[in-house]
This record gives structure tokens, sequence and C-alpha cells, in this order.
């Protein structure tokens, strides 16, 4: 009887202990459910909205950077070269001699001249008195009208050799003076193509001593093909685009180092199309007051030929391409979950794509966040942080942002 209730004793301390102990197990289970029942807040992303705003429809197209003048430094008499009076490479301004020719030949010329002429005076001088006389004799009824007729005619012809006595000595003095030859127009001087000791003639016209060009201002001649110029006509015809007004075409030039730093203006295009390339060729107008342009450069041309009033433009970040190859982009529904959306793009410049297709204003674009989610999730949007983005075209063409289009 007394091992019974021992054994009692201690089977029911033992289930004291598990009950008492039920608690804290079941207590150690409940935080993890707890945590496990608590569902993960969905992933923030960064959106930007759509708003149709006015964008510049610029053209990129390539050009040659042409001088304004070129003028061939050509002898207008001929005769030996004694001096070269310029250096090559050289910025000359219309007038400044280049060559010396000797001019003796020239100097006894113009004193023949101009003694051929003294003696002309004096023969009309005498042809004068002679005819005076005449003249009062012919009153006094001594000599007679036919004499009288000689002497005036005899003085008409001294006056006549006189005039071209003096021609020929303005001839003589201009060829004396054709002696030191001088630039035609300012701009830079090339090399030059004759020494001293050579013989020059005005008739041969392989005889070139030098090259002038004015680089101050310069042209950029650049071409675009015509099913681009009548684009852009249909465009402007059905209302898409608007004119530009004549004359205030803004163009910018794209060189190695960067853009150009001065802004042209568009001077014309041609009325012809080029038979091989089917181009039309437009030319423009630089401040060039470096020397950073040089004939024969290589450039690209940034034009502005329209403005599209309403167009859309999202981050270049926010254009994903989808399996087909196509451009897409991440668009938050109303119930802030993840939709896909095709776009149709246009070019892209400044860091934004150009969206012709696709997405109407409000609508908002993810731009930030894509690894965070799938289509059809839903996340928590946020509006993107403004950033100020630099364009090669917003301050000089007048229109921001500016965007490239095609």
């Amino acid at each position: 009887m007394r091992l019974t209730m021992r054994r009692g004793v201690r089977s029911g301390m033992g289930l004291v202990l598990l009950l008492a102990a039920a608690p804290l197990l079941s207590g150690c289970d409940e935080p993890a459910s707890a945590v496990a029942a608590q569902p993960a807040p969905p992933p923030e992303v960064s959106f930007v909205s759509v708003t149709p705003q006015p964008f510049a429809v610029i053209r990129e197209l390539p050009g040659r950077i042409a001088p304004m003048r070129v003028a061939d430094v050509r002898p207008q008499v001929s005769g030996i070269i004694v001096e070269r009076l310029f250096h090559q490479g050289s910025d000359v301004k219309a007038g400044d001699p280049l060559y010396r020719i000797d001019s003796r030949p020239f100097q006894v010329d113009l004193m023949a001249q101009e003694a051929a002429l003294a003696k002309a005076e004096a023969v009309l001088d005498q042809a004068s008195r002679h005819a005076r006389r005449i003249e009062t004799l012919t009153q006094q009824h001594v000599a007679s009208e036919a004499q009288h007729e000689t002497a005036i005619a005899a003085k008409r012809q001294a006056e006549a050799d006189v005039a071209a006595r003096r021609a020929d000595v303005a001839r003589a003095r201009l060829n004396l003076g054709y002696a030191t030859i001088r630039a035609p127009i300012d701009g830079r001087i090339g090399a030059a193509l004759v020494s001293e000791g050579a013989l020059v003639a005005p008739g041969d016209t392989t005889t070139n001593l030098a090259s002038i060009q004015q680089l101050d201002p310069i042209y950029a001649d650049f071409t675009q093909s015509v099913s681009d110029l009548n684009k852009l006509r249909r465009a402007f015809a059905r209302g898409d685009l608007e004119q530009i007004a004549p004359g205030a075409a803004k163009i910018k030039l794209i060189v190695d180092d960067g853009v150009y730093s001065h802004t042209g203006k568009l001077l014309f295009s041609e009325a012809k199309v080029n038979a091989e390339t089917g181009q039309v060729t437009l030319r423009g107008e630089f401040p060039n007051p470096n020397g950073e342009l040089l004939s024969g450069m290589y450039v690209r041309v940034l034009i502005e030929q329209g403005i599209d009033t309403d167009a859309i433009a999202v981050p270049q970040q926010a254009v994903q391409r989808g399996r087909d190859g196509g451009s897409e982009v991440f668009v938050v529904r109303p119930d802030n979950r993840i939709a896909v959306q095709a776009v149709r793009t246009g070019a892209v410049h400044g860091g934004q794509w150009l969206i012709t297709d696709g997405l109407k204003a409000g609508d908002r674009v993810v731009v930030e966040g894509f690894q965070k989610f799938a289509a059809g999730d839903e996340v928590r949007p946020l509006p993107l942080r403004e950033v100020a983005t630099g364009s090669i075209a917003s301050d000089d063409f007048k229109v921001t942002p500016a965007s490239v289009r095609d």
C-alpha cells in the first residue's frame, strides 16, 4: 500500500510537470505562426506620368564644311616672280601684297607712254593755235573756208590722239600696279604654288599662284533624302507638325569632339534632286571666329524642321524589348498592378524615347524597379524625382525638351 501511493505521487507530480510545461511549449510556437501569416508588402517602383508636350522635330544629317568664298590668286601681267610677300597658311586681307613681279619693264613702258602723251599734247597745242589763226583770217576774208575746216579737223585729230595717249598711260600705270599681285578677298591663304624666279603669264589657265578661302562665316552643305522631305510636307499638311517660320530654322553641328559651340541658320535647299543618290542638298551658314571649322571637314548636322506640339516621350530606360523584338513599357494600372503595354518608338535623343503610338496622357510608366515585379503583380508606385538632363537642342532651338524624330 505504501509503494502504490509513492508511485501515484510520482505519477501525479510528472503529470503536473507536463501540464505546466505545455503552455510554455505552445507559447514558443505562436510567434513563428504569426510571422508566417503576415503578407509581404508590395515592392516600390518609380514611375513618370505621361504628359504631352512640344518637341522639336530634328534631323541628324551628314554634311561637309565648305568655304564661303574661294579665290585663286593668278597673275594679270606676264613677268618673273622676284619676291613672295606672305606666310603660307596665314590670314590675309583683301589688297594685301602677295607676290611681286619684276616691275622694270612696266616702268619703262609707262615712261614711253607718258612721252607719247607729251608729244600728242604738243601737237594739240600747235593745232589749236593754228585753228585760232585760221579762224581770225577767215573772218577777215584772208583765208578760205576750206582752210578753216582743215585746221579744225587737224585740231580734233590732235585732241583724239591726246585721249588715246592718255589711255595708254593709264594702261601702263595699271600694268605697273599689277606687277604687285594682291589678295582679292579676305581669308586664309594656302600653300605657295610658285617660287621666286618663275615666269608667269595671265593667259595660262594652269598658273595658280595660291588659293584663298574665306572661313568666317562658313558654309555646311548637307543632304536629305527626298522621301523624308515629302513625309515632312505631308505631316505639315495633316497638321501633325507645326511649320517653322521661314528664316527661323536653327541648325547645330556635331564634330569629332562634340557639339559645335555656335548655332547656324538655314540658307536654302536645292530645287532639284540628285538623280544618282535621291538626295536634296541643303546649306547652312555658321560663324567661325576661331577657325575651328575647316573646308572639307565631315560633320553631322542637327536641323530643326518642325514642332510636334503634343508629343509623348519617356525616359530611355523605361522602354524594354519584348520577346518578339518589339518595344514595350510597364504601366501601373489604377489598381496599382503592373501591365505590359506595347509601344511604337520614334528616335531617342537627350535620354528620352519619343513614343509615336501606345501611350496616352496620364499613363504611369515604370522607370525604376523592374527586377522587383512581374506582369500582374501589385506594386507601390512612387513618382520619379525629376532630374535635369541636358539636351543639345533645348536652348538653341527654344523647344524644351527637344528630341530627334525620324
